[in-house]
């Protein structure tokens, strides 16, 4: 007789059950196991030390350039989360190329997991409203922030603040959903560097930090600056991650600093030496340099040769301070862009090429320039110095990036620009710095702690117009902070009230730097970031920026984005909407 026949009663259906809950549990440890056992790294990134390989180039065909990527993210022994955008047969943060004019058809896929990242996000009960979300939720107004929500934002380019383009605000995509972005990089978008990476409010510090992020370049910079015409170009994304060993020691060839100090967001202060223990670790193109004894990643070319090299800075917190040293001694660089912009732009008669021995770099902003190589058995070294964030900033101390390494035996480059280019023709509109503001605003960066009799509670961040309350940004709020109409020209001065830096960024558009600290500036090309100097309690007055902003563009209609570009402060609060409306009729 079977074992089921003599069971009866309450009794039988109690048993029945603890087996069939015993059985579930046994089949739900053998489904987990097999996830864990054979689920290869989602991520996988290099060891340290490796050489810097180039991103894949995904270039666009016929005017056209259509891609799938899929968003993942994979949790770490250490505890830490990796994020990376993949392509259907492995590649990694694909780099993006096209031409003015071209269509762009992206599908991403959310494949992102839930918080322990290695069963599916079906599977995680912290994450089940998330997913239960993603068949039901309009993509396009679900306004869905939580740690498995993805978007992207192409940082720089103008382009419609709308679903399917670059809005921000609402579109959000849950997991096990594929959703399309389709538009066409405008005609006028000047030709340089750009790049693309998630903006989930609340959650973009994570997947950023983690790797999520990717270049995109507008063709035709040798249209516009002829010396480049021919040059071999490399493209160096440049990442912060979590530290690799956050209990080593610093280096014994450091000097010894007393003591280290966390700063409001929990990561080492910034120390006022250039030394210790940096808030973040970087990599180059994802290879890591990690604290204390940071051995760079390695990059070669032939002696002597002359290479256009386009840098991101796509980190989360830290800022890059980019020099190369050849014999201990700064070489000369030439910077032909700034923020996807040519430096010639404001209608010289004469190609500008700015040649400087250091080139700052806050989050989100990228610098193009000409580099020459060591000749052969010359020490090289590509690094960032030290920078100064303030008492309130996190510690970005002097650190190798890469050793650059001269050999006859060098391959080509992945990309060569093209040698016989066309001018590129002049902008029908007047340079911006000819063109008289209709009003003028002052916005402010302040901080202050969530809770003011605690010192130590977790610090709030504001950006605020002038003669209004400092309010933490509010996603769900109904109007925006600014409103102003296409056509319109205005100037800005950004205050910082904070004893730390602050990054300026707006979406959807360029502006000119007019005035740093009271100092006039005349720089001949326009920005999308921009470094507002801390305040220290010796100073008389708060430092200061004045930009002269360009809403002359039709296609930045909407409502859109300005925040600091230290994610972890866009996150905490730190972030206003502007809409723009239809020009006003005569």
């Amino acid at each position: 007789m079977a074992v089921f026949d003599v069971l009866s009663g309450a009794r039988s259906r109690r048993l029945l059950c603890l087996l069939g809950v015993l059985l579930a549990l046994a089949a739900g440890a053998r489904a987990h196991a097999a996830v864990t056992a054979e689920d290869p790294e989602r991520c996988p990134r290099p060891q340290p030390g490796s050489p810097v390989l180039e991103p894949r180039d995904l270039r666009s065909r016929g005017g056209t350039l259509t891609l799938e990527l899929a968003i993942r993210n994979s949790r770490q022994p250490d505890g830490s989360m990796r994020y990376c955008y993949v392509t259907p047969d492995g590649t990694q943060s694909p780099t993006l190329r096209l031409q003015p004019g071209d269509l762009l058809v992206l599908r991403l896929r959310n494949e992102l997991r839930g918080e322990d990242a290695r069963a599916p996000a079906s599977m995680s009960l912290t994450m089940s409203h998330a997913h239960a979300s993603a068949g039901t939720a309009d993509v396009c107004t679900s306004g869905m922030m939580s740690a498995t929500s993805t978007n992207l934002h192409f940082h720089g380019l103008s382009l419609p603040p709308s679903c399917h383009q670059d809005e921000v605000l609402k579109t959000s995509l849950q997991p096990g959903g594929l959703f399309e972005y389709r538009f066409r990089i405008p005609a006028n978008e000047p030709p340089g560097l750009y790049w693309y990476h998630p903006h989930i409010h609340g959650f973009t510090t994570r997947q950023v930090l983690g790797g999520a992020s990717g270049a995109l370049i507008v063709e035709g910079i040798e249209r516009a600056v002829p010396e480049l015409a021919g040059m071999p170009e490399r493209v160096l994304v440049i990442r912060d991650q979590d530290l690799m060993n956050p209990s080593a020691p610093s280096a014994k060839s450091e000097p010894v600093i007393p003591q280290i100090l966390l700063d409001a967001d929990g990561d080492a202060a910034n120390t006022h030496t250039g030394y210790g223990k940096p808030a973040k670790d970087l990599s180059v193109n994802f290879v890591p340099v990690p604290y204390p004894d940071y051995p760079p990643a390695h990059i070669t070319l032939r002696p002597g040769e002359r290479q256009l090299w386009r840098v991101l800075n796509a980190s989360a917190v830290t800022y890059l301070h980019l020099a190369l040293l050849v014999q201990d001694e700064a070489h000369k660089l030439g910077i032909v862009a700034i923020d996807g912009v040519p430096v010639d732009v404001s209608g010289g008669a004469a190609t500008h090429v700015a040649w400087v021995d250091h080139i700052g770099v806050p989050p989100g902003g990228r610098v193009e320039f000409i580099i020459t190589g060591p000749p052969t058995g010359v020490p090289a070294l590509f690094m960032t110095r030290s920078v100064d964030t303030g008492n309130g900033g996190e510690n970005d101390p002097n650190r190798a990036l890469a050793s650059v390494v001269a050999s006859a035996d060098a391959g080509d480059s992945t990309s060569q620009l093209p040698r016989d280019p066309q001018p590129l023709p002049r902008s029908s509109l007047p340079w911006l710095g000819d063109v008289p503001p209709v009003r003028v605003r002052t916005l402010y960066f302040s901080e202050r702690p969530a809770d003011p009799n605690d010192p130590k509670s977790p610090v709030l961040y504001f950006i605020t117009e002038r003669g209004k309350t400092p309010q933490a940004f509010d996603p769900t709020a109904s109007e925006p902070d600014i409103i102003v109409h296409q056509g319109d020209v205005e100037d800005w001065i950004i205050v910082n009230q904070s004893q730390e830096v602050h990054a300026f960024h707006i979406h959807q558009i360029h502006f000119l730097l007019l005035d740093w600290f009271g100092m006039p500036v005349h720089e001949p090309f326009l920005r999308d970031t921009v470094n507002v100097p801390y305040y220290d309690l010796k100073m008389s007055t708060f430092p200061s920026v004045r930009l002269r902003m360009d809403f002359r563009d039709a296609d930045v209609v909407g409502t859109f984005v300005y925040h600091c570009h230290l994610l972890e402060h866009e996150d905490g609060g730190m972030m206003g909407t502007i809409r723009v409306e239809p020009a006003a009729r005569p």
